[in-house]
């Protein structure tokens, strides 16, 4: 299980990605999977090495030459034809050539879906990759929302693919045997939506996957839908203003909960569960995107998150490799082709 990661990518990089790697490497991490992973980092040798040799990891994570560094600001067609001795280009070449089986990003989004696309190509009866956001639901649970970004305009058929993937992906990461499909929509009746909409519900209908039909926003947080499928329009914003209500949340608890002595006070005799909410809601537990589609594992992570919240998107990549999620998803996709 050969986990590559960016040492490039993310706002705090590469100290970032090394404090993950630190954590990666210790005996907590590794005990969550049947084989322990061996892990690498691609990126500049003089920015890269000195830190590596400073936590005592030279021994422990190998190191990928790059001569590169995609900034977060270059558009993605500047960084996949100008910067090919990227990060992420050299990343993606070694998961497509068999020397590693996954990479892990926290870098360019745009940057890394182009690249990975061109480099990696998608699987057969895979017209684009979509980017998959896991979402905290009630009662511990957990639903995968895709399209996150990727594709803000889809066919009837890219939405079916989705839904395949994203039934694929809950069916090996979190172990549900017949995940629920749900299509985002304005209302939960069938006259509801617009024509492409209409027609994807039709088409999910006819596929083995378990459709349980349309759902709203309102459905996302519940306990009735493991997967819920959209385009990347409509996810980005619904993924979005998640994050910010989380924040409002947690900024006005957080005032009023010291506003004065009496609500100090409850706080501290509510703190177990303040801290178990504050765990609940902490977007780094759920980091971590696989760009599902793709002749090869691809995870992008938060560009603003910590080490915890890389690790995260390094388990991720762990369990997608593990499950042989790829191959997973081309039998999936074969078998909806021929119906």
């Amino acid at each position: 299980m050969r986990i590559l990661v960016d040492g490039h990518g993310g706002d705090s990089a590469p100290e970032m990605v090394i404090d993950a790697l630190e954590l990666a490497s210790s005996a907590t991490f590794i005990k969550q999977f049947p084989v322990t992973p061996k892990l690498g980092i691609v990126g500049q040798e003089e920015a890269i090495l000195p830190l590596l040799q400073a936590r005592g990891l030279e021994s422990k994570v190998d190191l990928v030459p790059a001569t590169e560094v995609v900034g977060m600001c270059d558009s993605p067609s500047h960084a996949l034809r100008r910067k090919k001795g990227s990060s992420i280009h050299i990343g993606a070449a070694m998961v497509r050539d068999g020397e590693w089986d996954a990479l892990v990003s926290a870098g360019n989004t745009g940057a890394l879906m182009a690249i990975s696309k061109v480099i990696l190509r998608t699987l057969p009866g895979i017209d684009r990759p979509a980017i998959a956001s896991m979402i905290p639901a009630v009662h511990h649970g957990r639903t995968l929302m895709l399209d996150a970004g990727a594709n803000s305009e889809c066919t009837s058929d890219h939405l079916v693919q989705f839904a395949i993937m994203g039934s694929c992906y809950m069916q090996a990461a979190e172990g549900i045997e017949n995940p629920r499909v749900g299509l985002l929509n304005i209302g939960s009746e069938e006259i509801k939506g617009t024509d492409i909409i209409k027609l994807t519900s039709s088409k999910l209908s006819e596929t083995a996957l378990n459709y349980i039909g349309n759902v709203e926003g309102t459905d996302l947080f519940g306990n009735n839908i493991d997967v819920v499928v959209c385009d990347g329009f409509v996810g980005n914003v619904a993924l979005k203003t998640m994050e910010g209500t989380a924040r409002f949340l947690a900024d006005s608890m957080k005032s009023e909960l010291t506003s004065d002595v009496v609500s100090k006070a409850g706080a501290l005799l509510a703190s177990s569960a303040l801290k178990r909410f504050k765990d609940k809601v902490n977007p780094g537990k759920y980091n971590g995107a696989p760009l599902l589609g793709l002749n090869g594992i691809v995870v992008k992570s938060h560009g603003g998150t910590d080490a915890e919240g890389f690790v995260s998107a390094i388990a991720v990549a762990c369990k997608e490799v593990s499950e042989n999620l790829t191959d997973r998803i081309t039998e999936s996709v074969q078998e909806w082709v021929e119906i």
